[in-house]
Parts: structure tokens; C-alpha cells; sequence
């Protein structure tokens, strides 16, 4: 196999990713592309503070789930998040990224009182992934990390559980709707793998990406497995698959191009697909949030994964004498959303680093509120030639 090379300051880090053309993404690094037929881009764009329904910033929503749906966006928080935004679905412009009102907190329906998982779901569960439902008007699916925070769980459960191909706690799969506009949970399984998929034990490295197919296809993006690659799971979506609570569901894998990394964290945290025509099979869409890309694959599996790297910027605070906008060091990319030609992004504040982003004081408040930014990237039609 022939691989190109450039090394700078940094051999430690090596990429291995299906590329043809060349390029430093901008990291001190020695990097290593595998000499096929893909292409790799760059680009960058300015984002917008989201704002709340008084006009103040966000306070802390760690949002890791985005997708549009009937005019806006809508967003979930992780575990993590102040307390005032778990368990809620924030509605969001995408005229001027406000807040248009968020539903919740989330109710449990009565049957999902019976789960082995009530605790984990009553508490603070750490949702992960975010999809609409099609054809479902106010129902969305949500998936989390292992149910390792579901604080006490019977003998019982363990033991029905214990085979979950990964963590020593399963992943799950929610169902959510809004019934007479309240926020209710009224479905709820959980994923299991094969043992050949070699996915690990890894807490708080599992699945975090989610979206829909046109052909009912749900896809699962998973952090990394034993290989600390990112991988892309996949199940087939039927309306009756939430009859049953308390029962796996098995994945498998997609198959699909995921770039793969010799050394390194590079998981992917966020996902959509993409059609950009209607005879097109359709590509996903999945942000690597280590290394500020977008991996665009091909459903069809014919062409090799495009690789778009993007710089991010912010909008500064000019009353001291701030340049309009600054780079952001630090972005965490969490949450994706495709509408008609362009991809909307969410980041997830990394709580140890984020306020290093601010650069004049003015911004600081921002960034100590770990106030998130929306940022809107049309689609380039060379990323996905189709």
C-alpha cells in the first residue's frame, strides 16, 4: 500500500485517511494519506451565539444532538449540561438562532415506569445523538452513552443486559414525542453489538452520532472502538420497534468509508445525511470534533470519503476595540443538521478549555457561560460531485 507523507514539528501524530491531495489541516503533525481517489477541502466560517428567549446568552446546554425539522432547529443537551436545560428540547431560529422555547422537562410514559432503566432516564441521562422520526410529525429518536450513571439497577437487569457487545451498561435507544405539548419519553431499547465488532469497553466513548436514512435506515456514529477508530453502526427502523422495552436491538456495521488513523483520539460526535439530488443514494455528513473536519461518506459505497476542514471564528464583542470576529481554538463540534444545500453545526463547550477561546475580555462572559455557537456552512457541491 503507497502512502504520501509530510511531516512539521510533531512526528508523534500520524493520519492514515483515503486521500489524493495533500494538506497540513493545519496541525503540527506528520501526516500520512493513503494514495486513492479522495479529496480533501478547506474552508471556514463564522458562527452565532445562541441566544435565549430574552435575548441572553445560553447557559451552559452542552447540546450533542441538532436536526432541522419543519422550519427550525432542534437540539438536546448531554448529561453534563446545567441543570435549567437537561431533559428538554430546545426549539431554535435559524433566522436568528434564538430560542424559540424549550419543551420538557421530559416525562416518562407510563409503561417506560416498568424499564430496568427509570432511574438512569429520571435523573440525568446523558443524551448523546439526536433524529427525527420521518413521517412521525413531533417524534424524535435520542441515543446515549452507556447507562453507567443509572445509579441502582436490579440483579435481575444486570443479568439481562450483560451481553451488550461493549460497556459493562448498554446504550440506548429513545423514543420522544410531544403529546398535547408536553415532552413525553414514551419508548425506550438497548443497542447491542457483536462481539466481532471489536467495539471495547469504553464508558464515555461510545455512540454519540444519529440520523435517518431515506430508505428507514437509523445510523449510528460510535466514538471509537478497540482500535480507537470511529465506526458507523446502522439497524433498521420500523414503527412498531418500540412495542418491546427492555430488549436489544442489534446493530450492524454500516460498512461505510470511515477514515481511519494511526495514532490519535479522532471520534466523530455528530451526524446527518445528505441527498443532493432525488436519485441520489446520499451521503453522511459526520463532524470529527478533535480535528475540526467534516468526513462526507457515500451511502453507495462507490466513492472514497471526502475530507473538509474547517476553521471556525466567532463573533467578538467590538466595544473594546475587538477585531469583529476571532478563531476559535477550541470548538467541539457535537451536533449536525442538514437542510435542503447546508449543513448546520452545533459545538459541545469542552468545559476545561472553552474559555481559552476568548480573546478580549468582552467575550469572556461568553465563554464562561459556556454559551454554545450555531454555524451555517453551505453545502459545496464538489464535496459530494454526486
Amino acid at each position: 500500500m503507497t502512502f504520501i507523507k509530510k511531516c512539521s514539528a510533531n512526528p508523534a501524530l500520524f493520519i492514515k485517511i483515503n486521500a489524493i491531495i495533500l494538506v497540513t489541516l493545519g496541525l503540527t503533525a506528520c501526516v500520512s494519506y493513503e494514495k486513492t481517489h479522495s479529496t480533501v477541502f478547506n474552508t471556514s466560517v463564522t458562527g452565532n451565539w445562541i441566544t435565549e428567549s430574552d435575548g441572553s446568552m445560553m447557559l451552559d446546554p452542552q447540546p450533542s444532538g441538532l436536526k432541522y425539522s419543519n422550519g427550525y432547529l432542534f437540539s438536546i443537551s448531554d448529561g453534563s449540561a446545567n441543570s435549567s436545560q437537561i431533559k428538554k428540547l430546545h426549539k431554535i431560529s435559524i433566522e436568528d438562532f434564538n430560542v424559540i422555547h424549550k419543551y420538557g422537562p421530559l416525562k416518562l410514559a407510563a409503561n417506560i415506569m416498568q424499564s430496568c432503566f427509570v432511574s438512569y432516564l429520571t435523573t440525568r441521562p446523558d443524551f448523546e445523538g439526536l433524529a427525527v422520526i420521518p413521517n412521525e410529525p413531533n417524534t424524535w429518536l435520542l441515543v446515549t452513552e452507556d447507562t453507567t450513571r443509572s445509579g441502582s439497577i436490579s440483579p435481575e437487569c444486570q443479568s439481562q443486559f450483560a451481553k451488550t457487545g461493549s460497556t459493562t451498561y448498554p446504550s440506548l435507544l429513545v423514543r420522544i414525542e410531544l403529546v398535547n405539548n408536553e415532552l413525553m419519553l414514551t419508548g425506550v431499547r438497548a443497542l447491542q453489538f457483536e462481539d466481532a465488532h471489536s467495539v471495547g469497553n469504553f464508558p464515555n466513548d461510545g455512540i454519540e452520532g444519529l440520523a435517518f436514512t431515506r430508505d428507514g435506515r437509523i445510523l449510528l456514529g460510535l466514538e471509537k472502538d478497540m482500535e480507537r477508530q470511529a465506526r458507523v453502526f446502522e439497524l433498521k427502523y420500523t414503527k412498531d420497534m418500540f412495542n418491546a422495552i427492555d430488549t436489544f436491538l442489534a446493530l450492524t456495521d454500516s460498512q461505510l468509508q470511515v477514515p481511519k488513523f494511526i495514532q490519535g483520539n479522532h471520534p466523530i460526535n455528530g451526524m446527518d445525511v445528505y441527498y443532493p439530488n432525488a436519485e441520489s443514494a446520499g451521503y453522511l455528513i459526520a463532524a470529527a470534533r478533535n480535528d475540526n473536519q467534516l468526513w462526507i461518506m457515500d451511502l453507495a459505497k462507490r466513492r472514497s470519503t471526502t475530507i473538509v476542514n474547517i476553521e471556525f471564528s466567532a463573533p467578538s464583542d467590538m466595544s473594546g476595540g475587538c477585531a469583529p470576529t476571532h478563531k476559535i481554538k477550541n470548538t467541539a463540534i457535537e451536533g449536525v443538521a442538514v437542510h435542503e444545500d447546508t449543513v448546520y453545526l452545533i459545538n459541545d463547550p469542552w468545559k476545561k478549555v472553552y474559555k481559552d477561546n476568548a480573546l478580549c475580555a468582552e467575550d469572556l462572559f461568553k465563554y464562561e457561560q459556556m454559551a454554545p455557537l450555531l454555524f451555517r456552512l453551505p453545502i459545496n457541491p464538489a464535496w459530494v460531485d454526486d
